[in-house]
């Protein structure tokens, strides 16, 4: 499939002289980015939220951009940035509506105030 020389998923990949794995240099890290937010443009622009849950749809409509990012990718930095983008979608939602409750306890405060 052509992965990258770091990539989990190759056997033959470098080895640092202690045996462990080479770290991807910045170039490598910069392609896997690109290919990280094109394929997530394409699951923004087709209101796809998680690549994981929703993986077949994901593949249908994102195939070019999704193909690209594995490719640019070791396994374990996909899986990573798929799960990351869930998890910071979630947490933005709860802000928001952590926001939204405490201005609406606020102005329930003020009311309050303002009628006594």
């Amino acid at each position: 499939m052509g992965w990258l020389p770091w990539s989990s998923d190759s056997p033959d990949a470098p080895k640092a002289s202690d045996g462990g794995r080479i770290a991807p240099d910045r170039s490598s890290r910069k392609r896997c980015w690109e290919g990280r937010d094109l394929f997530f443009s394409c699951l923004d622009d087709n209101n796809i939220l998680d690549a994981i849950k929703d993986d077949k749809e994901a593949r249908r409509k994102c195939g070019k951009e999704i193909a690209e990012f594995e490719t640019a990718c070791s396994r374990t930095w996909v899986k990573y940035f798929e799960e990351k983008r869930v998890m910071e979608y979630n947490r933005d939602k709860t802000i928001e509506r952590i926001k939204q409750e405490d201005a609406a306890k606020v102005q329930d405060l003020k009311q309050g105030r303002a009628s006594k």
